[in-house]
């Protein structure tokens, strides 16, 4: 009953857009996405024209995220030469389904990163991800602050260390990351919109390299070379010894970078954005076993990603000086 009346409930916001007799079909939830949910279906119209597309929403009394904002940001990405899905529709909690959500058209490809690390069909590409991901990057922070007027900023050291203390966790080796990271902190190389959670698993991955970028409701105004750091984090590298996104190396990411336009990267500031995006995973570990275990959203995934916290203590004491 909950996905008719969820298929219902799609029909009527896609009505206004693609016309009174558009049927939705095959409507069907993908796994993954710890904090939001993600189907794909088709709008058919009478004239047996079948779109594939993607929905993307918060769960409904789930605490609103950013995806109010995602919209907006996928159509000045496009502006600017970011590969994104194509915006269909949005809508805010007010909406006939009950919460934000988006729908895009569908991008075939593939986003598991174990696949992409390991398929024989991706190996061709795979090398020169690393590439892809810096001229992306390039694009990403070529976009008109002023074309996402609500997005927000601030210290992002100072956030972090107010979210760690109101959890209250006891957690010695990010005591050791935070005060090196207060005392190590490097200049900034400037002010942009920042991705927030670019890397493998938020790509979509096809032959010809990057088909789109995913999964924006991170998004904030801050210091570009923290997308670069957070690309280089242990915990998307998936098993591979190659430093960005268990692909390729630091050295092919920053090239295309700064070829496609980007700030110059300097390596200790890209070191200290990795230790940082190091640490803010573990935080997020927390606050997802944490909101599990509240009974805000229970979810065995929403568990499991919290017992990752060990993991990202490890990753911080070999990473840190």
């Amino acid at each position: 009953m909950e996905v008719e009346e969820l298929a219902e409930q799609l029909r009527s916001e896609l009505v206004p857009l693609l016309g009174d007799e558009v049927e939705v079909c095959g409507l069907q939830r993908l796994p993954g996405g710890a904090s939001r949910e993600t189907w794909v279906f088709e709008a058919k119209r009478p004239d047996d024209v079948a779109v594939r597309l993607v929905l993307r929403r918060d769960p409904v009394g789930a605490p609103a995220s950013g995806l109010r904002l995602e919209a907006g940001l996928i159509e000045a990405a496009r502006v600017v030469g970011v590969p994104v899905p194509t915006l269909v529709a949005s809508g805010d909690e007010s909406s006939r389904l009950g919460s934000a959500f988006m729908v895009v058209e569908h991008v075939e490809g593939e986003t598991i990163p174990r696949r992409i690390l390991r398929d024989e069909t991706l190996a061709e590409v795979r090398g020169s991800l690393a590439e892809g991901c810096g001229s992306a990057l390039a694009a990403i922070h070529r976009i008109p602050v002023s074309s996402v007027p609500d997005l927000p900023g601030g210290d992002p050291l100072d956030q972090l260390r107010a979210l760690f203390d109101r959890m209250e966790q006891s957690h010695p080796a990010f005591e050791l990351a935070f005060r090196w990271l207060a005392t190590s902190r490097p200049p900034r190389s400037g002010e942009s919109v920042v991705h927030g959670d670019f890397r493998n698993g938020n790509l979509i991955i096809g032959r010809d390299g990057i088909r789109a970028v995913l999964d924006w409701e991170l998004a904030h105004l801050g210091d570009p070379i923290e997308d670069l750091g957070w690309l280089c984090v242990k915990a998307w590298r998936f098993g591979s010894p190659l430093e960005v996104g268990g692909f390729g190396s630091v050295e092919q990411l920053t090239s295309a970078y700064e070829r496609a336009g980007g700030v110059r990267v300097d390596r200790e500031s890209l070191r200290w954005w990795e230790v940082f995006g190091t640490l803010r995973w573990g935080v997020i570990c927390i606050v997802q076993a944490l909101t599990h275990l509240s009974g805000a959203l229970r979810s065995v995934e929403l568990a499991a990603i919290g017992r990752r916290v060990c993991e990202v203590e490890w990753d911080l004491l070999e990473i840190l000086p």
